[in-house]
């Protein structure tokens, strides 16, 4: 299988300190590739080295198969970038700018007009072709971004914060876009709002501290358990004081008549001895299951978990 992006080892840092530390990913598939991560995580400072915007302090960044140090002029024909302020020119027409852009991407002079009229049929913009980008609403500039970055049919589109500033329907709109476009290319989407990773992504890296703390797909992100929390469903339902005299149990509360939440100790297999209680005390028990995180949640404990080892390579 082709790889599209290689990373590797990938470090830099600004004076004495470290912005990010042995970034390593692939990607070898089209879909959209979500890079997540708080403000000041080292998304930016991944995102523009991969662009050729910045120059590592180590490691190597290929794309397509060409090293993008070595070779950055070839490297970045298969590359298209969308950064979080669109660079688009508000006193030119749709149709100058995107022309603009593509002598700038070296696209032939013959090839021009099509390559225009495809990446604005793409991002619907066909309509406002002589229209000044001035007189367009922020969802429609955004889509004039990212024509731009696409306007050369690359195999890698990078999107900084894609959706920032719009309106509801206006985020929407270029969600569905960004989905559109990612079945022809891969598409590395960067953000720190975690619906937006919800909505739009198939896969996710997230950089905590300049590191890579998760690595997987949406499902698995959203499905981590968390710790020390589970549901029960009861036909027989015993009072909560019952509940919490079962070792390992620290608070039990009642949900509705027939459920209970319960906290518990990680270290004691409590689910096998509240299955064994149940039995003996006949609770007919009808369900038990472990309480699922919030996007919110997962977000919140792999940036706890990268905090607590940060120490070892910032000094």
């Amino acid at each position: 299988m082709k790889t599209i992006v290689a990373v590797k080892n990938l470090s830099h840092r600004y004076s004495k300190d470290w912005a990010i530390k042995d970034i390593n990913f692939e990607i070898h598939q089209r879909g959209v590739l979500g890079l997540l991560g708080s403000n000041g995580a080292g998304k930016s400072t991944t995102m523009n080295i991969m662009c050729g915007v910045l120059d590592q302090t180590q490691g190597e960044v290929f794309i397509n198969g060409i090293n993008l140090a070595e070779n950055p002029l070839q490297a970045k024909k298969h590359i298209g970038f969308l950064p979080q302020n669109a660079p688009l020119h508000l006193e030119l027409t749709v149709d100058e700018y995107l022309t603009h852009c593509a002598y700038l991407r070296h696209i032939k002079k013959s090839k021009i007009k099509s390559a225009v009229d495809t990446s604005k049929e793409k991002c619907g913009i066909s309509h406002f072709s002589n229209r000044l980008i001035s007189n367009l609403s922020g969802g429609y500039r955004q889509r004039v971004g990212i024509a731009q970055a696409i306007i050369h049919n690359p195999a890698l589109v990078v999107m900084d914060e894609p959706t920032n500033g719009l309106d509801p329907n206006q985020v929407k709109a270029v969600r569905k876009l960004i989905k559109e476009i990612a079945q022809e290319r891969a598409v590395i989407l960067s953000t720190h709002i975690l619906p937006e990773v919800h909505a739009c992504c198939d896969g996710i890296k997230m950089i905590e501290q300049g590191k890579v703390v998760f690595s997987g797909s949406i499902d698995e992100f959203n499905n981590y358990i968390v710790p020390h929390s589970m549901i029960l469903n009861l036909e027989n339902v015993p009072d909560i004081k019952q509940i919490c005299m079962i070792k390992g149990i620290s608070q039990a509360e009642f949900i509705n008549p027939k459920s209970i939440r319960i906290h518990f100790d990680g270290g004691q297999d409590v689910a096998e001895t509240i299955i064994q209680a149940s039995v003996k005390q006949n609770w007919q028990l009808r369900e038990l299951s472990f309480e699922r995180s919030s996007l919110e949640e997962v977000f919140a404990s792999l940036s706890d978990q990268s905090n607590q080892t940060t120490g070892e390579w910032l000094s």
